[in-house]
C-alpha cells in the first residue's frame, strides 16, 4: 500500500475492481478538499456508481442523488444530473494540470456549480486545464481505475464500495 503521509488528507476509495487511494489538495481546493471529506465522513459516497466513463480521457462517479444503488433516488436513467443537498461550491481553478491520476470536481457551464460529483482521469487532459477545480491524486490503484467499465451511460456499471478518510480507517 502507498505510503501515507497525511491520513487527514489521504482519501482510501474501494471501488468493485479494487482499492484506490488518493492524495488530497488541502492547499489547492479547500473548499472542494472539504466537501470531498465531508461526504466521504457520511457514507454519501458509498454505493455511488461510476456513471460516465470515457476511454483515453476519464471515469466520472458522485452523483449522491441519483447515483447511490440502494438510495431512496437511485435512478440509473438520471446518474450524472444530481448532486448532494449541500450548496454548489465556489470555482478554485488552479494552475495544476490535469494529468493521469488526477482527482478533479465535475461541474455545469457555470463555474460556482461543482457539488458531489468528480473525475479522475485516464491520461492527460490538458484542455480542462485552469477550467476545473483539481483537489487531489491518485497515488495507488490507477491500475484499477483502468479497469472500470465505460460508457455514456455505462451498462452495469462498476461503483464505489467505501469511501474513507484514511484517518477514520
Amino acid at each position: 500500500m502507498a505510503e501515507i503521509k497525511d491520513p487527514e488528507n489521504t482519501i482510501l476509495m474501494e471501488t468493485t475492481k479494487g482499492k484506490v487511494v488518493i492524495a488530497l489538495f488541502p492547499d489547492l481546493a479547500p473548499g472542494h478538499v472539504a466537501r470531498i471529506k465531508e461526504l466521504s465522513r457520511e457514507g454519501a459516497y458509498d454505493g455511488v456508481v461510476f456513471h460516465r466513463v470515457i476511454p483515453d480521457f476519464m471515469a466520472q462517479t458522485g452523483d449522491v442523488k441519483f447515483g447511490k444503488k440502494g438510495g431512496d433516488s437511485f435512478n440509473p436513467g438520471r446518474a450524472g444530473m444530481g448532486g448532494s443537498e449541500k450548496p454548489d461550491l465556489k470555482a478554485e481553478f488552479s494552475a495544476t494540470p490535469h494529468v493521469r491520476g488526477t482527482c478533479s470536481m465535475a461541474r455545469s457551464q457555470s463555474p460556482n456549480s461543482a457539488n458531489s460529483q468528480f473525475f479522475i482521469c485516464f491520461t492527460d487532459a490538458p484542455w480542462l486545464n485552469k477550467q476545473y477545480s483539481v483537489w487531489g491524486q491518485v497515488i495507488e490503484g490507477m491500475d484499477i481505475i483502468d479497469q472500470i467499465k465505460k460508457g455514456e451511460p455505462v451498462s452495469d456499471p462498476d461503483s464505489i464500495l467505501s469511501m474513507k478518510v484514511a484517518a477514520d480507517a
